[in-house]
């Protein structure tokens, strides 16, 4: 009963995510224009409005390179930077405290012997664990953040870690927004760089990682 209980609770949380998803998707702006005009107003708070959007888009499951790329486009690559990595980072973080509060002992409940393994490879190397998750090429960044939360991953070594492995790619699409039609410019460039160095290295050490484990 106690597991079936559980279970239900789980389901319910997915649910609950995905109805949100959808909802950001449908009352979001669709276009440039209709992002800067959903600023209007906002004045010097403007930043300030858009780390608060972007936190909770980043919980609402929204891709990272689309709010980043949003945030180069509105404030230019540095601040449009440093706007998606503490927002990324924010909204990471909340996302881990609500699945850490709702999910962490639904899941506990219901996991079975391999499931307890897998989870407490991943509570032993914490910090580390939560980096490669960050790093790896196409890693949802907000299911990472959900699934960290429902472990015993401390909050310190979660934060720590997504502030690092987000910020390389936080920039280099921050820097594409910013230079949106001018992708031969060297901002883009270097951001390409990027994220090309980001493939290639998080592709060899997910390799590495899993000729390890076998």
């Amino acid at each position: 009963m106690v597991n079936k209980l559980a279970g239900r609770r789980l389901i319910a949380f997915a649910f609950v995510l995905t109805v949100v998803f959808a909802i950001s998707l449908a009352i979001g702006p669709h276009s440039a224009r209709g992002l800067r005009d959903s600023l209007t107003g906002a004045g010097p708070w403007a930043p300030i409005v858009v780390v608060a959007i972007y936190a909770l888009l980043t919980c609402a499951m929204v891709p990272g390179p689309v709010l980043a790329g949003a945030s180069g486009l509105l404030f230019g690559t540095a601040l449009g930077t440093a706007i998606a990595i503490v927002s990324a980072t924010l909204g990471a973080t909340l996302a881990f405290v609500i699945a850490r509060s709702m999910a962490h002992r639904s899941l506990a409940a219901i996991a079975g012997a391999r499931l307890r393994d897998w989870i407490a490879r991943i509570q032993a190397r914490g910090f580390v664990a939560v980096l490669y998750a960050r790093v790896a090429p196409g890693a949802p960044f907000a299911l990472v953040s959900y699934s960290a939360g429902m472990t015993r991953v401390r909050l310190r070594d979660f934060v720590l870690a997504t502030l690092i492995g987000a910020s390389p790619r936080a920039f280099a699409y921050a820097a594409l927004g910013g230079n949106l039609g001018n992708y031969t410019s060297p901002e883009a460039l270097v951001a390409l760089g990027v994220l090309g160095a980001m493939a290639l290295g998080g592709t060899a050490l997910l390799w590495r990682t899993t000729r390890r484990h076998r």
